[in-house]
C-alpha cells in the first residue's frame, strides 16, 4: 500500500479541508481529509472526531474554521498541524494521522496502512448524516 496520487496541491483549499477516502488492509473504507497549513505544508487526518468516532469533521463542505478543525457536534477544536484537541469533550486527544507526501505539486498517499479510493463525499456514508442532528455549530 502507499504512494497513490490523491490530488493536486492546488485542489486543497487554503482555508478549508479536502475530503477523500482510503481503505485499510482489512478492506474497510475510511474518510480522510487534507489540510493546508499556514506555512503551505499539507497534512492528512482521518475524518472523525475523537469524542464520537461516528461523527465526521468534514461532511463535504469543509471542517476548518479560524485555522482549526472543528467538530460540528460538540464544537471540539483540533489544531490543524498536530491534530491535538484544544477544546471540547475530547480535549488532549489527537486525531489519527494519514501520512501524505507532496512532490512536484501533487499530494500522494504515503501511509503504508491505507490505499487511496476516491475524492469527495461518499453519498452512501451514514456517518455523514450523523453530524447534523443536535449540532450547535453553524457553518
Amino acid at each position: 500500500m502507499g504512494a497513490d496520487r490523491i490530488a493536486d496541491v492546488d485542489d486543497v483549499p487554503a482555508d478549508d479541508s479536502f475530503l477523500f477516502t482510503v481503505e485499510n488492509g482489512d478492506g474497510d473504507e475510511k474518510e480522510a481529509i487534507l489540510v493546508e497549513l499556514s506555512d503551505g505544508a499539507i497534512v492528512g487526518w482521518l475524518n472523525y472526531c475523537m469524542h464520537w468516532t461516528d461523527v465526521n469533521l468534514d461532511t463535504g463542505d469543509g471542517a476548518v474554521r479560524d485555522g482549526e478543525l472543528v467538530c460540528r457536534k460538540h464544537a471540539a477544536t483540533f489544531e490543524a498541524d498536530s491534530g491535538v484537541c484544544t477544546h471540547g469533550p475530547c480535549e488532549g486527544a489527537r486525531l489519527d494521522p494519514v501520512e501524505v507526501d507532496v512532490r512536484d505539486g501533487v499530494v500522494y498517499l504515503a501511509d503504508p496502512d491505507y490505499e487511496f479510493v476516491r475524492t469527495g463525499v461518499d453519498d452512501g456514508d451514514p456517518a455523514d448524516l450523523s453530524t447534523s442532528p443536535g449540532s450547535r455549530i453553524g457553518f
